[in-house]
């Protein structure tokens, strides 16, 4: 009898910790999948922050407000950040704003540039004024198309924590 006894309540005991095992398994599946949406929804905000961003920089370039080499850079860099599905291969899409940053990258800029000796600024000027001049219809082709792709992804998303 006793060993019924011992035998039914270290089965009952057994039975409670397996329940409660599981229960706390679906709780970390929950937590884990809450993780996730938290993580999609901070990416989206991020890109649509990148994209806003991006949108004021083809305008720019579009009205000719700004250099295309300077919007070159500066549109190239801001869209490497840009993560998930939404990430873009800018030499494939984009080829003549990617040759302009591939020509331009490496010129120094700001105080670095001043530096120079006047003949080395003024070979970098002539050769960025060729290469702008060059790509200047492409660019423009391509910031239009870039501004119309991430304008309807530019959806501000509010994030609150539950």
């Amino acid at each position: 009898m006793n060993v019924t006894l011992l035998a039914t309540v270290g089965g009952l005991i057994i039975l409670g910790l397996a329940i409660y095992a599981g229960y706390l398994l679906l709780l970390l599946k929950k937590q884990n999948q809450l993780k996730a949406k938290h993580q999609q929804l901070a990416i989206n905000k991020r890109n649509a922050n990148i994209y806003d961003n991006v949108n004021t920089l083809c305008m720019a370039g579009i009205q000719g407000q700004c250099d295309l080499s300077e919007i070159s850079i500066r549109v190239y860099n801001i869209m490497d950040y840009v993560q998930g599905d939404e990430r873009v291969d800018f030499a494939r899409e984009y080829p003549a704003t990617s040759e302009l940053y591939e020509i331009v990258k490496d010129m120094p800029r700001g105080e670095e540039r001043q530096k120079l000796a006047k003949k080395d600024r003024m070979k970098q000027n002539l050769a960025r004024s060729k290469a702008e001049a060059r790509l200047n219809d492409a660019i423009v082709s391509e910031l239009t198309r870039l501004k119309n792709r991430v304008k309807p992804l530019n959806d501000q998303i509010t994030i609150q924590m539950v």
